[in-house]
């Protein structure tokens, strides 16, 4: 018997072959495999669909932040690294009938979705309260025992096709790639059908009838076969395997810095293509599925590879890896550089995005190739490895989502990546078996690579953030003159004193009535709906304009605000106009989401709400706007308190606060609703104009009568909208009988429905 030299061979290096031996290719395991890949890849639905709809109800318990999607992340990727180490000893179990474990995971996994959402808002309605790191306890105690599940599928089906082919980095590359595949597809199904059309709770059965869908299927397949080619990987011809071409310690310690890696490379790409979409609702699934189908392609990729020489495979692996940091180097200074308007950006944004997620993703079926025998252990060994990647994934999200976003700016964090992606470079160049030209091509590249880090990258991304949010307009207003950087998001302000949060309009500074640039007469006119409001409570804080006018009327004795994100408190602090608010004895400012605040405090009360929300079709403004958020809302209100807050001229969004409170009225784009009839009263509204002074200065001239003529303004308005016959979104006041008349045949906004955070960008909203 003769052993050849794989690499002469053209066979993977952990294969020996025999002369005249051939690997199975009978009908029966081609069948197998094909049954395998579409169960799988139709698995993956389901898996992705789930993920972005408990991230969103998990947020009712963590509040909408960067930390929130580091936790909900970080505990997916947990429970499937725990889950495969299951699978990896189910793997060990030779007799064991595939399709119908296969089946009995997506049932169990699918039971759990079916009361998924009620779990998590019960539990997550305990939960409120307990600290950071005993609520990140809790959302990983929640989505453990499905991701637990969802995690053990792939070593048991690696297992299972590695003794068939004895091939695993084809087996691995094969099952990750048709898997991820239906995730990804799953992410952009969720964009445009699901979630616009049909709301979390139906996108929910539609995930558990597609689990029971595959189960059923596999059990027929079962069935039909009567097991042929189920347990028959034990029956497998195929040889047994010599030492892998590479240590299992060292493989380990690749999959581990490649997950880092990618996956905060993808919590980056997140934060930069939010940014750019003005922080809309589909970022984060676009993302997520350009990243996905890169992976899923890549491991296509990879599978080839190791279907070939040794030296080619390992040639390639290392010449992908530096493509992804080349990309990875070039992905904002191509951004800063090259602006193109609209949607284009977005689109070119993704393909980076797919580019850097398939170089990537070939990382780890080369290295279970190169390190896993495929013997009856691989699959344990298969578990063990995908689980290091998982740790360094829960690594590099926590690093990147807690540390990094917190303390730099994207171009920084853009060079922390590279470089990492460069040691990692190297150090797979120092473990493989490579020529000695190959490898001194490869530490060339990547020192290159490395002087263009610190030397260009800073350079080349100057007025990045400008061009993600100007987009090549002719409007654009030249550099910022402020920007601010946190784990919470970006905050910029150009030379106009315009605000601009998460890459979308967010105010700006100035309380001058008389040159009313921002609508600030919108918090001046709080006392025309109700005479005394004594304690307010304001979500939000953005530029402080709003903050300063309601803290200094004459008739507000305390002031609470609730602000996310604590880059704006840095902000107003660095502005003279509204800079005082912060010291003003009657304000007590709160870091915290403000739907969860609300829920904390539930002893709280205040004659006026205040809230100048964000747009309605941004992620997760619905939490502000919907139907449940206004009956909370409403449990925090005195007697005769009033809600006030922004519509930004959503037809739905009016409609809503018309229905959940008996009596209301539009104000230019924000909508006052309350238990009890709005005061009205212009007179009362007019006296605390001659009364008002913000920073020692009266904020009318009254010895001018501007006060009278503000007052007497609205009051015509005012009057001229109540026997105005028709109805009409362009008055600037309008009745709640005429917006019911006006918005006739419209939904209401409700948590579930997500109101137009996914419709606005099909134009349906």
């Amino acid at each position: 018997m003769e052993t050849r030299n794989p690499i002469a061979t053209g066979l993977p290096a952990a294969i020996p072959v025999r002369d005249g031996s051939k690997l199975p290719t009978d009908t029966t395991a081609l069948r197998w495999k094909h049954t395998l890949c579409i169960l799988f890849f139709f698995s993956g639905f389901p898996a992705l669909i789930y993920q972005l709809i408990w991230q969103r109800a998990l947020f009712r318990i963590l509040g909408v932040n960067i930390e929130s999607v580091t936790i909900v992340v970080t505990a997916f990727m947990l429970g499937l690294g725990l889950g495969s180490l299951a699978g990896g000893l189910l793997s060990k179990r030779r007799g064991l009938s595939l399709l119908p474990l296969l089946a009995a995971i997506e049932l169990l996994t699918g039971a759990f979705g079916l009361v998924s959402l009620d779990v998590f808002d019960r539990v997550g309605t305990l939960a409120l309260g307990l600290p950071l790191s005993a609520t990140a306890a809790v959302a990983l105690a929640l989505v453990l025992a499905p991701t637990l599940l969802m995690g053990a599928t792939l070593p048991v089906l690696v297992g299972h096709l590695a003794r068939r082919s004895g091939n695993v980095g084809s087996s691995v590359g094969l099952l990750y790639y048709v898997n991820t595949l239906g995730a990804g597809v799953a992410c952009l199904i969720c964009t445009v059908l699901l979630f616009p059309f049909l709301g979390m709770q139906a996108a929910v059965y539609v995930a558990v009838a597609i689990n029971a869908t595959v189960a059923v299927v596999a059990l027929v397949v079962h069935w039909r076969d009567h097991g042929e080619g189920d347990t028959g990987a034990a029956q497998s011809q195929v040889p047994l395997a010599t030492t892998p071409a590479l240590r299992f310690g060292a493989v380990l310690a690749l999959a581990c810095a490649g997950g880092a890696i990618s996956l905060s490379y993808e919590i980056f790409f997140f934060r930069t293509v939010s940014y750019a979409s003005g922080s809309g609702a589909s970022a984060f699934a676009a993302t997520l599925a350009a990243f996905l189908i890169g992976i899923a392609s890549g491991s296509r990729q990879a599978g080839e590879w190791c279907g070939g020489a040794l030296e080619h495979g390992m040639r390639q692996l290392a010449g992908s890896l530096l493509k992804a940091n080349l990309v990875g180097l070039l992905f904002l200074p191509l951004l800063a550089h090259f602006p193109v308007p609209g949607s284009a950006q977005l689109g070119v944004s993704l393909l980076v995005v797919f580019v850097v997620a398939r170089n990537w993703g070939a990382l780890l079926p080369c290295l279970a190739h190169w390190g896993v025998s495929p013997d009856g252990h691989a699959g344990m060994r298969i578990a063990l490895l995908y689980l290091a990647n998982i740790v360094g994934s829960v690594t590099g999200s926590i690093l990147t989502g807690f540390v990094l976003m917190e303390h730099l700016g994207l171009v920084s964090i853009s060079m922390v990546l590279v470089g990492a992606g460069v040691g990692c470079s190297l150090l797979l160049n120092v473990l493989l078996p490579l020529p000695p030209k190959a490898k001194r091509w490869h530490v060339g590249c990547a020192g290159a690579m490395g002087v263009l880090i610190v030397a260009a990258l800073p350079a080349l991304s100057i007025g990045v953030l400008e061009a993600l949010l100007w987009k090549g307009s002719p409007e654009a207003k030249g550099p910022f003159t402020h920007v601010i950087e946190n784990r919470s998001g970006i905050i910029t302000v150009d030379r106009e004193g315009t605000v601009y949060g998460g890459g979308m309009y967010d105010g700006r500074f100035n309380v001058d009535l008389r040159h009313d640039t921002n609508g600030i007469l919108r918090p001046y006119a709080l006392n025309l709906f109700h005479r005394h409001p004594r304690d307010v409570l304001m979500i939000g804080l953005s530029s402080g304009s709003w903050a300063q006018v309601i803290a200094n009327n004459p008739e507000v004795r305390s002031l609470t605000i609730v602000e996310i994100n604590p880059g704006y408190v840095e902000l107003v602090a660095g502005s003279a106009e509204v800079a005082s608010v912060l010291r003003n004895p009657k304000v007590t400012l709160i870091t915290d989401d403000g739907r969860r605040w609300l829920r904390l405090n539930r002893e709280r009360r205040f004659d006026a709400i205040v809230s100048n929300t964000t747009w309605h079709f941004r992620a997760n403004a619905t939490n502000l706007l919907s139907a449940e958020f206004l009956q909370l809302a409403d449990a925090h209100l005195k007697p005769g308190g009033v809600l006030y807050y922004n519509t930004t001229d959503s037809d739905r969004v009016q409609r809503t606060a018309c229905l959940a409170f008996p009596y209301g009225a539009r104000f230019s784009n924000h909508m006052v609703v309350s238990r009890a009839p709005l005061a009205w009263d212009f007179e009362h509204f007019r006296h605390t104009l001659e009364a008002y002074r913000i920073n020692g200065q009266p904020v009318l001239d009254v010895r001018a009568g501007q006060d009278r003529l503000v007052a007497d303004a609205l009051m015509a308005e005012w009057e001229s909208s109540l026997h105005r016959g028709s109805s009409r979104q362009e008055d600037a006041m309008e009745t709640c009988p005429r917006i019911l008349a006006r918005t006739v045949g419209l939904k209401q906004v409700t948590d579930d429905n997500m109101g137009t955070e996914w419709r606005h960008l099909m134009r349906l909203d």
